[in-house]
């Protein structure tokens, strides 16, 4: 603070001799007088309108409830509204004070500034939803939900609302198919109560029940399959987080990025050995078999989340031919950012 006020007064001194010099020159009283009187006139002004105590960082009050932290956060915005995160915090702060048209509005703020974010625009779709009074998806969440898969077509929880905006409304077959390829990509109790939901829509639509895709030893050694080591690199093994899981994949070499054959293995002990075949596929529509040749590639998620995210160890993609025999060694030597 002092040396702040000391710099100060050091800069007006310095204004008022350049600016008084050629008084000073002609008339050296005169000059003192009125740079005196100037100073003088400019501390009075400071002392009676300024507010000194702002620039100390002790004054400024940390926020002591939601409330007021969001009044504070309103503020900001109001002088900075291109702050994504902040209108992101803000929309989360209305949400947990069950303002849910609040809280829309602030994600569409967020969506504005970031368009093509799809986890911004999966959780801007729940919010309109929420705002709803009967909590369903409208016309423009089903376009948002839409536009995230576009742009990560295995984002879960896009995934999961679009289903259920489609069974809202009243297109069982749609949502079926929406929720099948997340089968692959969660655990193995996620899993149960998902096929439950899969199959509820599947006999709406007057579909057979759908069995779960687990692999038998049976489909397990029938059809083409690739056979892939996954191994990690010796420079990542310090960054391997605890419990982590392995995802190991096969995708079109070219068109979707969505697999069409994956596996979720717990990541410890490399190397491992993954076979890959239509009994890992997530999509009954795209088998493994039906292609010539695939990427294949692995990634160590510590979330345990299939959708690609920052802090991942991942490897590069490999192209190789889908055949009965064979092996594909891949590493994992790259960190996603």
């Amino acid at each position: 603070m002092t040396m702040f006020v000391v710099a100060g007064a050091t800069l007006v001194v310095f204004a008022l001799g350049f600016a008084l010099y050629p008084l000073w020159r002609s008339r050296p009283w005169l000059g003192a007088g009125v740079g005196l009187a100037l100073a003088a006139v400019t501390a009075a002004l400071y002392l009676a309108i300024g507010t000194p105590a702002a620039l100390n960082p002790q004054q400024v009050k940390a926020p002591q409830t939601l409330a007021e932290a969001v009044t504070q956060l309103e503020a900001e915005l109001e002088r900075d509204p291109n702050q994504i995160e902040g209108w992101r915090l803000l929309a989360s702060a209305y949400t947990a004070e069950g303002l849910s048209a609040k809280a829309r509005d602030a994600y569409a703020r967020a969506v504005k500034l970031a368009p093509d974010n799809p986890d911004l625009l999966a959780e801007a779709a729940e919010a309109r939803a929420l705002a709803m009074p009967d909590r369903r998806f409208d016309a423009e969440a089903v376009a948002m939900l839409q536009h995230a898969l576009q742009q990560q077509p295995m984002h879960q929880r896009a995934r999961w609302f679009l289903g259920i905006a489609q069974r809202q409304a009243e297109q069982p077959a749609e949502a079926a198919k929406t929720w099948e390829p997340l089968l692959a990509v969660v655990d193995a109790r996620t899993a149960a109560s998902l096929l439950e939901q899969i199959n509820g829509a599947r006999l709406e639509a007057g579909l057979e029940p759908m069995q779960a895709p687990a692999k038998t030893a049976a489909a397990a050694s029938a059809g083409p399959g690739i056979t892939i080591k996954v191994s990690l690199a010796p420079a990542l093994a310090a960054k391997l987080p605890a419990n982590a899981s392995l995802f190991v994949l096969a995708r079109q070499t070219s068109g979707a990025p969505m697999p069409v054959a994956v596996e979720k293995h717990a990541a410890k002990d490399f190397p491992i050995e993954v076979r890959l075949d239509d009994g890992d596929s997530p999509m009954p529509t795209m088998k493994l078999s039906q292609l010539a040749q695939v990427q294949v590639l692995a990634r160590v998620s510590a979330s345990g989340n299939a959708i690609p995210q920052a802090g991942d160890l991942a490897s590069s993609p490999t192209t190789a031919r889908v055949a009965d025999s064979g092996r594909v060694e891949i590493v994992i030597d790259r960190v996603v950012e």
